[in-house]
């Protein structure tokens, strides 16, 4: 399907679609549109490694994860 007749299909899907499908696809652009990240999150991700780095917080491998979201203690 060429450019053309896929932005008339959308256009109609828009102008004829109920709120469920105008919902969705402007949920899918604004992810698409919006896929940086914010200011926030680039300083929330600098502070988690700032506190790995530092020894303030661990990483833990798959099997120690497992045991902690089933509730054993790692030692």
């Amino acid at each position: 399907m060429d450019t053309v007749i896929l932005k008339q299909e959308l256009h109609k899907f828009i102008d004829e679609g109920d709120d469920k499908i105008l919902k969705m696809v402007y949920a899918l652009v604004r992810e698409y549109v919006n896929d940086d990240l914010t200011q926030i999150e680039i300083a929330q991700l600098e502070e988690r490694t700032a506190r790995r780095k530092s020894g303030e917080s661990k990483l833990y491998n798959w099997e120690e994860a497992k045991e902690i979201i089933n509730g054993k203690t790692t030692s």
